[in-house]
């Protein structure tokens, strides 16, 4: 059984919060409200440059070059490439990168960030992995079901894109390579105090993902 399949079994509850939030149902159905989604992306990328810094954290933290290449490729791909969904929606409210950058975060996005960031600096790289993984996962979880739901993709839904972007192929791929991650850092069996510990930090994670949706939501 996949790590990441036991703390999603142990944190059934929390998990299923975030992944089936109102925010994200109303996103498949086109229902969203452009005001919470438009507080959620600028949100987003205020917390994307922090997850940014916690990739370069575990390159950084890295025991071996293939570690050390992970948290690369894992910055890379946030500055280079999920940052450019964000710049090109916002885009349409006439907002620039530079508004992007000078947005003031949520109390939610600095309470999830941060605690990403303390686990990271006083954690293990699996405690760091655990952190990011309900991010990392999850958005594959959610795009792939929303994406299943009849006219969810459909033009007409300004969400599509989103959708689009979670449910294809190559983010797909950077989830099952995240749960792999997973796997290789813990080593294989833990004892029940250790995994314990890491539960409670995928839990608070999973938690703090919820309250980011509903951030989104109190804004509307």
């Amino acid at each position: 059984m996949k790590l990441y399949d036991r703390l999603v079994e142990a944190c059934a509850d929390d998990w299923r919060a975030y992944v089936e939030h109102p925010f994200v149902e109303m996103m498949a159905t086109g229902k969203l409200p452009e005001a919470a989604f438009r507080h959620y992306l600028v949100q987003d990328y205020l917390f994307l440059i922090q997850f940014a810094r916690a990739y370069a954290l575990a390159a950084y933290k890295g025991r071996t070059m293939e570690e050390m290449r992970y948290g690369l490729d894992g910055l890379h791909a946030i500055l280079d490439g999920e940052m450019a969904l964000h710049v090109k929606y916002c885009a349409g409210w006439g907002l620039t990168p530079a508004d992007l950058e000078a947005a003031e975060e949520d109390m939610p996005t600095t309470a999830y960030t941060r605690f990403v960031l303390d686990w990271g600096v006083r954690g293990d790289l699996l405690d760091l992995h655990v952190a990011l993984a309900p991010c990392m996962i999850g958005y594959a979880v959610i795009g792939r079901r929303l994406a299943s739901i009849p006219g969810a993709l459909a033009a007409s839904n300004p969400d599509a894109p989103w959708i689009a972007e979670y449910s294809a192929e190559g983010y797909q791929q950077v989830a099952a390579s995240t749960i792999d991650h997973l796997d290789a850092l813990s080593g294989g069996e833990m004892g029940e105090a250790r995994f314990g510990q890491i539960v409670r930090i995928f839990r608070q994670a999973s938690r703090l993902e919820a309250a980011f949706w509903q951030m989104g939501l109190d804004r509307a």
